[in-house]
């Protein structure tokens, strides 16, 4: 790119995207959506126990200065003004549940995790307060069954467990937040002025909040026993929420001042990156877990088939809010990972797409991946992992194959869910995350779907879409969110290869493999024991 070219970029919108396994930061050009620089660091993971995972919300936060800091050193080695970023997004991964003190600054508590399952006797516990242990008694203020999943059960256990976050709420000390929550009030200024809020895509995944009203429900607060007091302020996806602070990490002061705009949780900000604007138009993000949401408009939809009703974003203060159905699947890109590092199969995550390629089939082996039970459309905590219809020919290529096979037949599954709930089939799946990259993967999901699958060639579109909400917000008005002037994105597309009789026969003999993954742990086991025939993961990836 010439020098001249660089002077002319124009506006830049800078990204957070905060995974579970790693954290980002990525700039784009708001006129073009071009991505211009970024850099991640991967984020240390802990197991402390069997089925909990935690992190720490201290490295986490580094993490985010040191991509800040090293993308701003690519930009200036572009020959790109730094100054031009007028805006910060952020992304997060939900429902990972943070309390910190507000005086010193500090976490009270390493982050719970997601995919964490310590909370299973928390759930138990407060299933008994419901008539007829009916998880899904809020799910119409909700949208949400009570599950290990969410944030309100997280935050229980730790004020029921932590002594030092039950002394830091009696003393008014305590808040708490998501992802995004943290970072936002650490970037604006922490314990010296920090703004302490989330917008709402992310507060509907606490099961705290009412998705009608949009506030806090103080009913929900009792039931859970959380005081209010703790808990962010809610805010749209896009509005100015504070201005980056200087921090002793950035060494160069880089974006001190730049106002923090847009704000989503990961699966909204994909849906948005993918510009699904309109009702009936759907994503699946293929990560550590797989997501799929399709946009019900200012329609709140209830699933009577497993799915979640969640808030896809508000895009401004005074612009109406929009919802999501949701399937999401605790197990998707972790498999892969599980092949590598327990198993030992796979050199690279990788190596998975060649193994596969290598058979193109898995001779009859099915693998249900229920490491942390089974989310949608079952939601089974009892579910464990399981490999069946083995023979002597079967090899790890056939077990490969049957693990990519798994991640399609579950987002089949989803999708079967969303087309039932919504009345209307789609005719395409838009799909995006790192999974994506591999083709043996997006062939199969054609295959299996009947329906082509639409690649970007753009793949960062959870970042992206944090970008647009930032650089759309009122106040900055650098990116323009209407239909006209949103950027044509080019794409690969994969379509069916096989009959759909045959695509029929394969996932009828994968439902069958899912039932008999069902009910390995039961009731009356600990939480923190599992059975020994079921099969366990640690996650790695969100």
């Amino acid at each position: 790119m010439a020098a001249s070219n660089r002077m002319m970029l124009g506006p830049l919108v800078g990204s957070i995207d905060q995974g579970t396994s790693s954290t980002r930061f990525l700039v784009f050009n708001a006129k073009t959506s071009e991505l211009l620089s970024h850099h991640q660091v991967e984020i240390v993971q802990k197991f402390p126990k069997e089925g909990w995972v935690e992190q720490d919300p201290k490295e986490i936060l580094s993490s985010v200065h040191e991509c800040v800091e090293k993308t701003c050193e690519k930009l200036q080695q572009l020959n790109i003004d730094i100054t031009n970023i007028k805006a910060i997004g952020v992304s997060n991964q939900r429902e990972t549940t943070v309390v910190w003190d507000k005086t010193t600054g500090e976490p009270l508590y390493n982050a719970i995790v997601w995919l964490d399952l310590r909370t299973q006797a928390t759930v138990d516990r407060l299933l008994k307060k419901i008539p007829g242990k009916n998880k899904s008694f809020f799910k119409f203020r909700t949208g949400l069954p009570l599950s290990t999943y969410f944030s309100a059960v997280k935050l229980r256990w730790l004020l029921d467990n932590v002594e030092e976050i039950k002394q830091a709420v009696d003393d008014g000390r305590a808040m708490f937040g998501t992802i995004d929550s943290w970072l936002i009030w650490s970037l604006t200024g922490g314990k010296n002025g920090g703004v302490h809020c989330t917008d709402v895509t992310n507060a509907s995944r606490t099961m705290l909040f009412n998705i009608h009203s949009l506030e806090w429900d103080p009913e929900l607060c009792q039931f859970f026993d959380i005081p209010m007091e703790i808990l962010p302020k809610v805010r749209s996806s896009s509005e100015i929420y504070g201005l980056m602070k200087i921090c002793p990490s950035l060494k160069s002061g880089a974006l001190t001042g730049v106002p923090i705009s847009g704000c989503l949780g990961d699966q909204s900000a994909a849906l948005v990156g993918q510009m699904c604007f309109q009702d009936g138009q759907a994503k699946n993000t293929y990560g550590t877990g797989c997501f799929l949401l399709c946009n019900t408009g200012q329609k709140s939809v209830f699933s009577e088939h497993g799915l979640l009703t969640t808030i896809a974003y508000k895009l401004g203060r005074d612009k109406p809010v929009c919802y999501a159905l949701e399937g999401s699947v605790a197990i998707a890109g972790a498999v892969v990972r599980w092949l590598r590092d327990n198993l030992g199969i796979l050199k690279t995550s990788q190596e998975v797409e060649k193994l596969a390629a290598e058979v193109g089939t898995s001779y009859g082996c099915y693998f249900v991946p229920a490491f942390s039970g089974l989310y949608a459309p079952y939601w089974e905590p009892s579910a464990r992992g399981i490999i069946c219809g083995l023979t002597q020919f079967t090899n790890k290529n056939h077990i490969a194959f049957a693990a990519l096979e798994a991640v399609c037949f579950q987002t089949r599954e989803l999708l079967d869910a969303i087309n039932k709930d919504c009345g209307v089939p789609l005719n395409q799946l838009q799909v995006d995350g790192g999974m994506t990259n591999n083709k043996v993967l997006m062939q199969l999901q054609s295959d299996i779907l009947c329906i082509p699958v639409v690649k970007p060639s753009m793949p960062e579109t959870t970042a992206l879409g944090a970008a647009m909400a930032a650089g759309a917000a009122e106040g900055v008005g650098i990116w323009s969110l209407n239909p006209g002037d949103l950027t044509a994105v080019t794409c690969e597309r994969f379509e069916p290869q096989i009959n759909p009789e045959e695509s029929e026969f394969r996932f009828a003999r994968w439902k069958k493999a899912v039932m008999k993954s069902m009910d390995w742990v039961t009731s009356d086991i600990s939480s923190n024991v599992i059975s020994l025939v079921g099969l366990r993961i640690e996650p790695t990836e969100d």
